[in-house]
């Protein structure tokens, strides 16, 4: 495996930062369009983000999109990805958001095993297909 993607952002306004969101349309256009996307096709992939209230899940939402449209799975821990917190100290102190952190953690962890285990034992990925666009402009 020579892809696997974490990212973190805060959140701004309900939405990741622009550093990161720039980043991601960089990285992802320029796979796509160079004819490289498939570097990130079947890659596992997680998105965290930290709030101190609010906008976390239209941020998670943003930064999943960039997984699905590549067809990556996105790695998961028993709840949204996230933390709450003003500061360091207080995310420290959102018991269940580092609960998570530690699940995601784990379940990246077991992903990538089955992943090697799945290769070794000879199981083949998915056969891939031309991409189709439909333009619904017509």
């Amino acid at each position: 495996m020579k892809v696997l993607l974490v990212n973190g952002s805060p959140v701004h306004y309900a939405s990741a930062g622009g550093n990161i969101t720039s980043f991601m349309d960089r990285v992802f256009f320029s796979a796509f369009m160079s004819g490289r996307g498939e570097v990130f096709t079947h890659k596992p992939a997680a998105a965290v983000v930290s709030a101190r209230r609010s906008g976390t899940t239209a941020t998670l939402d943003q930064l999943n999109k960039y997984f699905t449209i590549s067809e990556m799975p996105i790695i998961s821990g028993r709840y949204w990805n996230m933390v709450h917190g003003h500061n360091a100290d207080e995310v420290r102190q959102d018991l269940e958001g580092m609960q998570n952190m530690r699940i995601l953690a784990r379940n990246m962890a077991w992903h990538l095993k089955c992943w090697e285990a799945g290769k070794k034992a000879g199981v083949e990925l998915p056969k891939q297909e031309e991409i189709v666009f439909t333009n619904f402009i017509r």
